[in-house]
């Protein structure tokens, strides 16, 4: 059995992907892995320089853009493996990151997911590489700008955990796709991740999913990885933006309208409306009106 299955969604970052590829062949340890490369209609020639400089990449040429969720589905069924691994084309990593991560996971049975410090190229901490799933609660506090004048209160930097030292491991409730590492035994009881979600939050959703079922995720900072991030939401503002509202929504209406007070369900509601625009607005609509004729 495969130690490791590293899947890849790429659109339109060739010199970035020649990077991380790079740094995945240049690991050390004794593990085995395969990587799976899946394209989303690149147009920058990312797929000829796959076949040109890793011919030991599988690579898929997926024949739409049905989204990250869609294309890492794809990558996660064509191996069997201990462990797989979500990893973005913006990332670059040390030569021990596979080796140390599968060794956490190894030792602690009872972790489901795993993800590492993100720094990204100005030095910073990524704060998506561990945070607290998106509630009514710690969303106000984050879009009101609570969070960020007082990052230190438990109750305050909930969103992004800014409140722990984030050089200490820790029990959290997600780590970011760009980096998460999952046991085959998840995939296994939860399935993959839900394809309803474009970009943005199926790694939310993946990790709440699992740990409903059990499993803990951790974050181990022990591990430090470079990503340079949003290298391709970049390349189309718009619908990145639009992706990301839209994602909150799916989640909230997932995971929490059930259990909103009405008052507070009608609040959330027209702040998604506010903050995603017309478009968003418009979906919200449609969704609701299905969501009543399903319950009529």
């Amino acid at each position: 059995m495969l130690d490791l299955s590293i899947t890849i969604v790429n659109w339109n970052t060739r010199d970035l992907l020649r990077d991380c590829l790079t740094s995945i062949y240049s690991s050390e340890g004794d593990f085995a892995l395969e990587t799976v490369v899946v394209d989303n209609r690149s147009h920058d020639g990312s797929c000829a320089m796959v076949r040109d400089k890793f011919p030991q990449i599988h690579l898929t040429e997926s024949e739409i853009n049905g989204g990250y969720a869609y294309a890492n589905n794809l990558g996660l069924r064509q191996f069997y493996a201990r462990y797989y691994l979500l990893l973005n084309p913006d990332t670059v990593l040390p030569p021990d990151a596979l080796r140390r991560m599968i060794e956490f996971m190894d030792t602690h049975p009872e972790v489901g997911m795993v993800g590492p410090k993100l720094i990204m190229a100005d030095g910073t901490l990524d704060m998506a590489c561990r945070r607290s799933f998106p509630t009514p609660e710690n969303s106000f506090y984050k879009l009101f700008g609570l969070s960020r004048l007082f990052p230190n209160s438990k109750r305050f930097g909930q969103y992004n955990l800014t409140y722990l030292d984030p050089d200490e491991t820790a029990e959290v409730d997600s780590v970011v796709g760009a980096f998460m590492m999952v046991r085959s035994e998840v995939v296994d009881q939860v399935g993959g991740l839900d394809e309803e979600y474009f970009m943005y939050a199926e790694d939310l959703d993946w990790a709440l999913r699992a740990k409903k079922v059990g499993w803990k995720v951790c974050y181990f900072p022990e591990v430090t990885v470079l990503h340079y991030k949003r290298q391709a939401s970049e390349q189309n503002r718009a619908k990145a933006h639009y992706e990301f509202w839209r994602a909150m929504y799916i989640f909230y209406r997932k995971h929490h309208a059930q259990d909103t007070p009405l008052w507070v369900h009608y609040l959330v509601l027209g702040g998604l409306a506010l903050r995603g625009g017309r478009r968003m607005l418009r979906e919200i609509m449609r969704s609701q009106r299905q969501l009543g004729a399903v319950e009529a």
